[in-house]
């Protein structure tokens, strides 16, 4: 990765006070809260209003963005892939994630979505029509068991409850929501990927915001608006900046390591700040997965 390469960056590629790890520690560091701060906001909010108002307020900063910047439209070329991250990473999964952490605990939610670095590299390489090694799909295939035996025993053996829909439907956009992000970002600057994504979803977050308000509770409370702010600002937008950053300076392979430790951060914060008790199988799991996700990085690096 270099600086001509306007993937991951603004040109010239500056990180600033902190140094590439550290902006890509930061912003693993940043996502990793993001689901307690979705359990806290729905303490104040509805899941469809959660939604909407997440995506409002993250439109309004990445537009002050882009206006204070002088960003340029992107090409029309773009638009398409700029839609399927609007559906994955501004709609779909911020949508159906919160509406699993109704039902079921921040924990669990964790350790299924450890699963997202496995997914978006296998639709990122179908959608390259990359053929990665055997040992990629192995590992893969091996992931996607590990969490599906975990979803079942958590269920006393009754199979995937409506939690887990949810949640692998939030995987599966966010896979590829992710995975078009990344083919974008060989022709756009990485933080205005994202930022592009959620202004072009505003038309269905505003509605969204709009109608869920008018039949959805709002109880004001501070985690419900420390949540929600937390959610706009930086799962939704702020995170990828420093995350891209991170990304541009020190490349991609050495950033994916350093995302393996977000699942276990994520459980930390649901014991710390939630209370949550884990289920004895799920770090067990998240380990599982973590040593399979860098199975497949270490076979993507070789082929």
């Amino acid at each position: 990765m270099t600086a001509q390469n306007s993937a991951t960056a603004l040109r010239p590629i500056a990180v600033g006070p902190l140094g590439g790890a550290a902006q890509a520690a930061l912003g693993v560091l940043a996502f990793s809260f993001s689901f307690p701060a979705t359990a806290w906001a729905l303490e104040g909010f509805g899941p469809w209003t959660v939604t909407g108002l997440r995506g409002v307020l993250a439109a309004l900063l990445a537009g002050a963005c882009l206006l204070a910047t002088g960003a340029r439209l992107p090409p029309r070329s773009t638009w398409p892939g700029l839609a399927a991250v609007a559906v994955g990473c501004a709609v779909g999964f911020p949508l159906l994630s919160t509406l699993a952490l109704r039902l079921s605990s921040t924990a669990h939610s964790a350790v299924v979505i450890g699963l997202l670095p496995l997914a978006t590299a296998a639709v990122g390489a179908l959608r390259a029509g990359a053929r990665p090694p055997r040992a990629f799909w192995l590992a893969a295939l091996a992931g996607a068991a590990a969490v599906l035996a975990f979803t079942v025993q958590q269920s006393g053996g009754a199979g995937l409850t409506a939690a887990d829909l949810y949640l692998f439907g939030a995987l599966l956009l966010c896979a590829f929501g992710y995975a078009e992000g990344g083919r974008l970002a060989r022709d756009l600057p990485g933080w205005q990927v994202i930022a592009w994504g959620v202004v072009a979803a505003l038309p269905v977050t505003a509605l969204t915001g709009a109608l869920a308000l008018t039949v959805e509770p709002v109880h004001w409370n501070w985690h419900g608006v420390t949540g929600l702010a937390y959610l706009a600002a930086v799962s939704q937008f702020g995170g990828f900046v420093v995350w891209y950053r991170g990304m541009a300076a020190i490349g991609v392979p050495r950033a994916s390591q350093l995302q393996l430790a977000q699942p276990l951060l994520t459980l930390c914060w649901a014991v710390l700040l939630l209370a949550e008790t884990l289920p004895a199988t799920a770090l067990p799991t998240a380990l599982a997965v973590l040593a399979c996700i860098a199975v497949t990085q270490r076979a993507g690096r070789r082929q």
